[in-house]
C-alpha cells in the first residue's frame, strides 16, 4: 500500500500486469501520477466498470491482465481480465499506463 508523500497527500499507484500468451511471459507496468495529473487518472480509473467486468472469451494462449489501483486511504481496486475483455475504458486505462511507464519483466 502506498505511503503518504512529503506533502501529506496519498500517492496514486496503478499497476498493470500482462501474463500468459504462448511463451507464458509476464510484463508489468507501473505509474505513480504526480498530484497535478491525478484528476486525469482518476477519471480513467472511475470510467472502468469495476463491479461489472465483461464475460471472458474462450481461447488458448491468450493474455491475462491484472489491473490494480491503490490510492492510499481510498479502497484499492483490482480486476483480472482476459484479452477479450480488454476493451473500452479498460483498454484506455491500460494503454495510458503502458505509455507512461517502463515495462518490467516478471511478477510484482
Amino acid at each position: 500500500m502506498p505511503e503518504p508523500d512529503a506533502n501529506g497527500d496519498d500517492r496514486m499507484v496503478i499497476v498493470v500486469v500482462r501474463s500468459g500468451g504462448i511463451a507464458g511471459l509476464s510484463k508489468q507496468w507501473r505509474t505513480e501520477p504526480a498530484p497535478d495529473h491525478r484528476p486525469h487518472w482518476r477519471r480513467l480509473v472511475e470510467s472502468c466498470p469495476w463491479d461489472a467486468v465483461p464475460a471472458a472469451s474462450p481461447g488458448a494462449d491468450r493474455y491475462q491482465w491484472r489491473i490494480e489501483v491503490d490510492e492510499g486511504a481510498a479502497a484499492a481496486r483490482r480486476a483480472q481480465l482476459s484479452d477479450g475483455q480488454m476493451e473500452g475504458p479498460w483498454r484506455v486505462l491500460v494503454d495510458e499506463v503502458r505509455q507512461s511507464a517502463t515495462p518490467k519483466r516478471g511478477g510484482r
